[in-house]
């Protein structure tokens, strides 16, 4: 997807699992290297990416996106149901490059709406959504892909 001041946003692949295994082992998510290598490769083909952000080493950050058809809206709603930064990356900026670049793959995916699963029990995490042009919405927060006024393709 791109890089920034070092920060190399891609498409989160087998060969990643074992950092990303380290950095969810971290957060307090627990899932075995070969489990991941398996449940990347399912994701690559399915309706959904995972995006890591890497910086000289193992992983820094991962977000994961999943789309789907809404019966109350035309284009389809992008779903981010992971969202995770390193404990010793946080405050510099990477949580905000993976958001973009998922906004940009749920873009590209024909996506008009992107949510956001949050615990209602982190003030942080409701910060940074606000910060980062989420409004709250059931079940977490949510934003429009388009700028108003933009025709839908």
């Amino acid at each position: 997807m791109g890089s920034r001041y070092g920060l190399e946003i891609r498409t989160a692949v087998a060969a990643d699992a074992p950092g990303l295994a380290d950095l969810m082992r971290a957060a307090g998510h627990p899932v075995p290297a070969h489990d991941l290598a398996d449940r990347l490769d399912l994701l690559r083909y399915g309706h959904g990416t995972a995006l890591v952000a890497l910086e000289w080493g193992p992983p820094s950050g991962i977000v994961v996106l999943h789309w789907y058809p809404a019966l109350e809206q035309a284009s389809p709603v992008a779903q981010v149901t992971l969202l995770l930064v390193g404990p010793d990356e946080r405050r510099r900026g990477i949580g905000r490059q993976l958001l973009k670049a998922a906004s940009q793959a749920a873009r590209m995916a024909g996506c008009g709406t992107l949510h956001l699963l949050a615990a209602p029990d982190r003030p942080d995490l409701r910060a940074f959504c606000a910060a980062t042009g989420f409004v709250e919405a059931a079940a977490g927060f949510a934003r429009p892909l388009r700028k108003r006024g933009s025709a839908e393709t």
